[in-house]
């Protein structure tokens, strides 16, 4: 008993329909009213969790791409450096 009252805990924590187990032991998905208005909420969260997840990524790239000049820069020997630094002068 106390798995299940876990499993939907969790299911309905990270957003995942909750099951219900009917008098037959047949599952099926618990149903309400405001169904439609949720899922339009979802797709709005999606939506948003997906533009997100594009800028995120796009920061990453950025940010991997300044590690890469650091690590080249710290690994460079200092006169090379030193020369990029005066032919950018």
């Amino acid at each position: 008993m106390a798995s299940k009252a876990f499993q939907t805990w969790v299911r309905a924590k990270h957003g995942y329909p909750i099951e219900n187990e009917g008098i037959h032991g047949l599952r099926g998905k618990r149903s309400f009213q405001g169904e439609k208005s949720d899922n339009l909420e979802a797709d709005r969260k999606i939506a948003l969790l997906a533009s997100e997840n594009e800028r995120l990524t796009g920061q990453i790239s950025r940010l991997e791409e300044r590690i890469a000049v650091l690590e080249r820069i710290a690994t460079d020997p200092a006169e090379r450096v030193a020369r990029e630094i005066d032919s950018l002068r």
